[in-house]
């Protein structure tokens, strides 16, 4: 049999099996306010930026993905630091997309400080860095017990270190092996702050918190992370396939892994995805034992899989971030 070419690939891309999962869809019934201030944000915190990557920012919608991943949240006072994080944190990603390193790491550390109030003094000019110092207002406005908010303050430094890690490959254009790539890629899907926030939906806030470091817990969200990760990869591989730099993606790690073609590349992918998940649904289906919180732990770990499901659902609707030329080019002078 003839082996398929890219060309053939691309052509049959629609024709190929996509992820699935057994888990309902919903959203948040504040998406379309929170998409207006998301627009806002652009507006005056982006302006540093052309007007073309402005323009592509609000096309992406970001801030539906905060909506469907979690969409129990009571209103748009909780939903909007999630909100912040995600769109925030993807433009900057955009941004930066170019610096190096030790640059990120720079980055990184003035974040974080902001968003742990160990530096307080609000930024004095609009920006990225603004914006993360208005989430950390947001949250304490919105009264998230400091429990949570520092797990997802830290979540959201390890995006940023894998961030920074993975500016090695791309500055070098080199496909990394794929256990660098699992490590760096649980950490860039951008999921564990999800993971961590999500705690504020419905009673889930009252558990304590000790089940969310137990190692069955921490594997389940390693597996959301990467799941998403992959279907991310998936999605984007008809953007990223043709952009130098865009070497951080399960197909291509694979097709240099194994000597594989695109198609068998994508295949594998697929399989390494659908392990996760069923990885998933068995530690969801046999949780250490909790006491008299174990109904609300599964609960929660079925929350967790409608948040997977609500963020690919925002991928494949999406037509116009993941496509050749959607992207927004790294601005960053540096």
């Amino acid at each position: 049999m003839k082996p398929t070419t890219n060309e053939e690939f691309y052509a049959g891309l629609h024709l190929l099996p996509r992820p699935h999962y057994p888990f309902p869809d919903f959203t948040h019934p504040e998406l379309q306010k929170q998409r207006q201030e998301y627009y806002q944000w652009i507006d005056e915190e982006y302006a540093f930026q052309s007007k073309e990557a402005r323009e592509k920012h609000k096309s992406h919608h970001l801030t539906d993905i905060a909506a469907k991943g979690c969409p129990f949240l009571k209103n748009i006072a909780e939903l909007r630091p999630l909100a912040n994080y995600t769109a925030n944190g993807a433009m900057m990603d955009d941004y930066f997309d170019r610096c190096s390193r030790d640059e990120m790491y720079r980055i990184m550390a003035q974040v974080i400080a902001l968003l742990s109030g160990e530096n307080s003094e609000e930024p004095s000019e609009n920006g990225i860095f603004h914006l993360f110092w208005v989430l950390r207002q947001d949250a304490l406005n919105c009264g998230i017990p400091q429990s949570i908010y520092r797990r997802f303050i830290k979540s959201i430094q390890d995006v940023l270190i894998g961030y920074s890690e993975e500016k090695t490959y791309y500055r070098a254009n080199i496909v990394p092996p794929l256990p660098v790539y699992l490590l760096i890629r649980e950490a860039t899907s951008g999921v564990l702050p999800y993971c961590d926030y999500a705690v504020l939906q419905k009673e889930y806030r009252q558990l304590p918190d000790e089940i969310f470091e137990h190692p069955h817990i921490r594997r389940i969200y390693s597996l959301c992370s990467l799941m998403i990760g992959i279907h991310n990869d998936i999605i984007s591989l008809p953007k990223e396939i043709h952009r130098d730099g865009d070497t951080m993606n399960l197909v291509k790690v694979l097709q240099k892994e194994y000597t594989l073609s695109l198609h068998d590349a994508y295949m594998k992918a697929l399989e390494i995805h659908d392990q996760y998940l069923k990885e998933f649904l068995v530690l969801r289906d046999h949780l250490p034992p909790f006491g008299k919180w174990q109904n609300e732990v599964y609960n929660y770990i079925q929350d967790l899989g409608i948040m997977i499901a609500g963020v690919y659902v925002w991928h494949t609707n999406d037509t116009s971030r993941y496509v050749n030329g959607g992207y927004v080019e790294g601005e960053f002078p540096g």
